[in-house]
């Protein structure tokens, strides 16, 4: 059975045993994964400073900092959240199953190893991580403002515009390697999910706007974010009722021709409100069909007008 590795697939395996590390090794190189080779959670932690690996196969009792310990501090560097950890063990007891799932791990295997077990587990955990991954750099270059967090409300990964707006407010520097939210914030986030309350949040002076999107994992949930500035946000409520006062369409319907007519894309709109593109789209159509329009220019020019003799 082969593990479709690729080129760029790097499996580092954490073990303290020669024999195991040796059977790793030649089976691992014998379905075309390049091997990292670790004694133990320290030197495992000091290579993954230089080399991140893309699944790390890891013995879960070691002298010194046992597997579940490196599998914690690996789990809290940002740019390592993503990577798969398998932990192997002789135990079977529930309690360490349980154990090593609560570290971070995603998966775990007994010895010994049964050679077509552990590649099939890998193969599932590192498309899952490549599928994963592809998906969190695609959000990256749309410049979106999204973010995700644990079930506590603590940060696994944030866009970069996401990042850089919550550095400014909770003061870190942007391009530091992890942010840390305040503890207060990660459980009022935590609450959000759980509907507690709404999304608007108050800090040094500014309104940020998160909205629970879904879970998009085990222990991970994502919100979309945004700033609100007040006099603005003020503004544009105050014409958008206009808008719903003078023409026959809903709030929402209102509130999404005042940011076409402001020249916002369908992104952009779909931002400012906390919805997603395609409700938006399905907005424009049902207010074209209602103004009598076919096209962008000719709505955000009915609306410019309404606002003009309102003024």
């Amino acid at each position: 059975m082969r593990v479709d590795a690729q080129p760029r697939d790097l499996v580092l395996v954490v073990d303290d045993t020669p024999e195991t590390l040796s059977f790793l090794t030649d089976t691992l190189d014998a379905v075309g994964a390049t091997v990292l080779v670790a004694t133990d959670g320290e030197s495992a932690l000091q290579l993954v400073d230089r080399i991140t690996p893309d699944l790390v196969l890891m013995d879960a009792i070691m002298p010194g900092i046992d597997g579940f310990e490196t599998c914690r501090r690996l789990k809290r560097e940002q740019s390592l959240s993503h990577v798969p950890v398998i932990f192997m063990t002789g135990l079977s007891d529930t309690e360490h199953v349980i154990q090593g799932l609560d570290a971070g791990g995603v998966d775990y295997v007994t010895k010994p190893i049964i050679v077509d077990e552990l590649l099939a587990r890998i193969h599932v955990h590192l498309n899952n991580a490549r599928q994963a991954h592809a998906s969190q750099r695609a959000l990256d270059a749309t410049g979106r403002f999204l973010l995700s967090t644990d079930a506590a409300g603590q940060l696994r990964w944030s866009t970069p515009r996401a990042a850089q707006l919550l550095a400014e407010v909770f003061g870190a520097e942007p391009g530091a390697p992890e942010l840390l939210l305040p503890a207060e914030v990660a459980r009022w986030l935590s609450d959000l999910r759980r509907g507690a309350h709404s999304g608007g949040l108050l800090r040094s002076g500014r309104r940020l706007q998160f909205t629970f999107v879904s879970s998009t994992g085990p222990d991970e949930y994502l919100y979309r974010l945004r700033e609100q500035l007040e006099d603005t946000d003020a503004q544009a409520q105050l014409e958008a009722d206009r808008l719903r006062e003078s023409l026959p369409l809903t709030q929402r319907e209102a509130e999404v021709l005042l940011w076409i007519s402001r020249g916002k894309s369908n992104r952009d709109i779909s931002e400012i409100l906390g919805i997603s593109p395609r409700t938006v789209n399905k907005h424009l159509e049902r207010l074209f069909e209602k103004l009598g329009v076919e096209k962008r220019a000719a709505a955000a020019a009915r609306a410019s007008t309404v606002l003009a003799s309102l003024l």
